[in-house]
């Protein structure tokens, strides 16, 4: 996630936010806290961050959980940049013209995610959906508050519905994105406990209904559905994705997707100031690769159940920028790839439909009908998309950087074995 996009890097200034919000300055004491027993303030807290900073008018009922904007931003911002850095495009940034739909799993009392997701980007659209009665009112109400029920519908579901039913009540007919803040705990007896083990609970003052809390088999059993349902889905969904409240939770759901050979995943780490740290997860069966930073975003869990690295780099001993990206064109020029080179950007994207570097595919290239037998190159079927970059961080650095990015395919070693080709190739 890239810092400057997250305005709550830094603690919020309570003092500055009571200097534009009269309603949140009665709540602040003259050392300049606040206290976070009280659920007035706390709810106030979020009402005049939403207000002042993404413009939207949001009330939040007093026996609902309130939501915290920035750990809710987190969530958001980890969003974008999974679906930037998996785009058709590969452009691993933000393309103002893509067109997002994402569904909200439990939308909560005021559809929070929604709202901060339509708000930081024009294109982007939700289905949000929620078995609690009084959560699909309040939320409606919000949306349309704020002028944007073209952009986000609200369906009710029940408890035995699907989680992710496109095929019954949502009114598409497939997702860029499923996310879900789904109930920690598996019983009202674990919340009291878990709530009674801290000293002091962040944003605990809002009241949440239990329905809100608490559910069968707590969020494993939750999140354990979803995956079942992705099975089913497949590629109708771009990216599944989830918060968890509890690290252990993280171990067990990527032990779950390896076990159904699931190698397309992510996961990250969300910490907000020294009072919340939660984690999510994410995992696609389709085979675009999400950038390394974004896919294993934490240090929180053992390295083998970390994703593959999507990024391999290292460094020549030339330091002429024009010389290896010369000696890198001319050799990939040479394979049977699809692959551009783009000089002034020092920049090149490939695709290949299998191995064609290896020393029996050269021999084999020599062979005209072997050749023919190749084929055309079809990049949506590639079995292994890259992009290549030269860089030289500073003229005083010895060597210049090779950035080798796996932007798709789903075979790691064939990832691995391109990645050593050059390396050995620029060496020489």
């Amino acid at each position: 996630m890239r810092a400057s996009r997250n305005i709550y890097k830094d603690e919020v200034d309570f003092t500055a936010l009571a200097l534009q919000s009269p309603k949140f300055a009665k709540y602040l004491k003259s050392n300049g806290q606040l206290d976070f027993s009280d659920p007035d303030a706390v709810r106030q807290l979020t009402k005049s961050l939403l207000q002042r900073d993404f413009e939207l008018e949001v009330e939040i009922p007093e026996n609902r959980l309130c939501p915290p904007v920035p750990n809710r931003l987190n969530y958001i911002l980890w969003l974008q940049d999974l679906l930037d850095t998996t785009s058709d495009e590969y452009r691993d940034n933000y393309d103002p013209d893509r067109e997002v739909i994402g569904l909200d799993i439990g939308t909560g009392c005021c559809s929070i995610y929604p709202l901060l997701g339509c708000s930081m980007r024009p294109h982007w659209r939700f289905v949000a959906t929620d078995i609690d009665n009084d959560n699909i009112r309040t939320s409606r109400e919000t949306v349309s508050a704020n002028k944007l029920d073209s952009r986000i519908e609200i369906i009710q579901t029940d408890p035995k519905d699907e989680l992710i039913p496109l095929d019954t009540k949502l009114n598409v007919d497939r997702l860029d994105f499923t996310m879900c803040n789904p109930p920690f705990y598996a019983s009202r007896d674990e919340l009291i406990a878990s709530a009674e083990a801290k000293e002091r609970p962040p944003f605990t003052a809002c009241t949440g209904a239990e329905v809100e809390m608490v559910t069968t088999g707590g969020e494993i059993a939750f999140v354990t559905r979803m995956i079942e349902e992705s099975l089913r889905l497949r590629e109708r969904v771009t990216w599944y994705t989830t918060m968890l409240g509890k690290l252990s939770s993280v171990s067990v759901l990527i032990e779950a997707l390896l076990e159904h050979k699931n190698n397309n995943y992510a996961v990250t780490e969300f910490i907000q100031g020294n009072k919340t740290r939660r984690w999510a997860i994410a995992w696609s069966w389709t085979d675009l690769r999400p950038i390394a930073s974004i896919a294993r975003g934490t240090t929180a869990i053992p390295k083998h159940l970390l994703p593959f690295p999507s990024e391999y780099i290292f460094t020549t001993q030339s330091d002429s920028i024009d010389e290896v990206s010369t000696k890198i064109d001319s050799e990939l020029s040479a394979l049977h790839i699809q692959w551009l080179w783009r000089k002034n950007l020092a920049t090149g994207v490939g695709f290949a439909m299998q191995n064609v570097w290896s020393r029996q595919a050269r021999r084999k290239m020599q062979n005209p009908d072997a050749m023919a037998e190749m084929g055309e190159i079809d990049e949506t079927k590639a079995a292994l998309g890259f992009k290549v970059q030269v860089k030289k961080d500073a003229i005083e650095e010895k060597g210049v950087k090779i950035i080798v990015r796996w932007l798709k395919g789903r075979d790691t070693v064939l990832f691995e074995s391109f990645c050593g080709m050059l390396k050995r190739k620029v060496g020489e």
